[in-house]
């Protein structure tokens, strides 16, 4: 019998990235991040070996992927064998800073603890997580919350939240998240206090949310895509947009609408100029969504 899990994407309405560096050599970060109701689905069944598929292929090899590495290194921690079959229904888009790996080796830790009677905050689930990717240990609960450390420590989480969003992607091709850190340390300026969009979000102040959004990250993503800059800038002219910026690393930027209908007018207008654009909404718990 097979195990599903959906898990939604997430945005940074918060990214601060510190020039200082922890022992593993990970810049320290804040972030803040909304999971957001665009989905990859994770099915998990038993088998004789381990195994992973993509619905559509990524391209690479699974053993490089993050959804080998948390299965692997999941049995591991229990010591057992990943006899496994993962399947991910692809709807992500990679290289956005949205998420999507990480996503989607959250949601196949998730899977796993379930057939396997661990707890998805076991803390040996957490520390498979902090070594799969930054961004992991926030889909293994994902909600409204704010990171410390490398972006891998959950520090606050804040009441589920539903916000109109519209989400676009240049035509053009950005780089790794590699490259935009690589970029940060050429370029990069120190990060604003996330003291206040952490109050925005506590108090569910959609228009101060907006107001506060903040990554310093952002610039480096530009420098490498500047098409992105070009969407960024575009959706924050719009009617009926209160914010908009890059999520991440980029290439995607978001809008917070005021209304359901701006998401979607902000979506169809994106599409017009051969962008890729999705009218979304932020949510709660990813059960609840997906």
């Amino acid at each position: 019998m097979e195990t599903v899990v959906s898990t939604p994407c997430k945005v940074n309405v918060h990214l601060g990235v510190h020039a200082q560096r922890d022992e593993r050599g990970y810049h320290r970060v804040d972030s803040a991040m909304l999971p957001v109701a665009l989905c990859d689905v994770v099915r998990v069944e038993d088998a004789d070996e381990l195994s992973v598929s993509f619905s559509p292929s990524l391209g690479v090899p699974v053993d490089r992927t993050g959804v080998w590495r948390a299965a692997t290194l999941f049995a591991d921690a229990l010591g057992r064998a990943p006899r496994v079959r993962v399947s991910v229904e692809a709807r992500i888009p990679e290289s956005a800073g949205l998420g999507g790996s990480s996503a989607d080796a959250g949601a196949t830790l998730r899977a796993l603890a379930l057939r396997w009677g661990v707890s998805p905050l076991d803390p040996r689930v957490l520390a498979v997580a902090r070594r799969v990717g930054a961004d992991v240990a926030f889909f293994l609960d994902p909600r409204p919350s704010l990171f410390a450390g490398a972006g891998d420590v959950r520090v606050r989480s804040f009441p589920d939240l539903e916000l109109p969003l519209a989400l676009v992607m240049p035509r053009a091709e950005g780089g790794s998240t590699v490259e935009a850190y690589a970029e940060f340390d050429r370029s990069g300026t120190p990060p604003v206090d996330a003291g206040p969009i952490c109050d925005a979000l506590a108090s569910h102040d959609a228009a101060e949310i907006a107001a506060r959004l903040h990554n310093n990250l952002a610039p480096a993503a530009c420098a490498l895509c500047p098409e992105a800059g070009v969407v960024e800038r575009w959706l924050r002219d719009l009617p009926g947009v209160l914010g908009a910026q890059i999520t991440g690393s980029g290439t995607c930027s978001f809008a917070i609408c005021e209304s359901r209908e701006a998401a979607d007018d902000v979506a169809r207008r994106a599409a017009e100029f051969g962008w890729r654009a999705w009218s979304t909404k932020t949510v709660g718990l990813a059960g609840e969504v997906c």
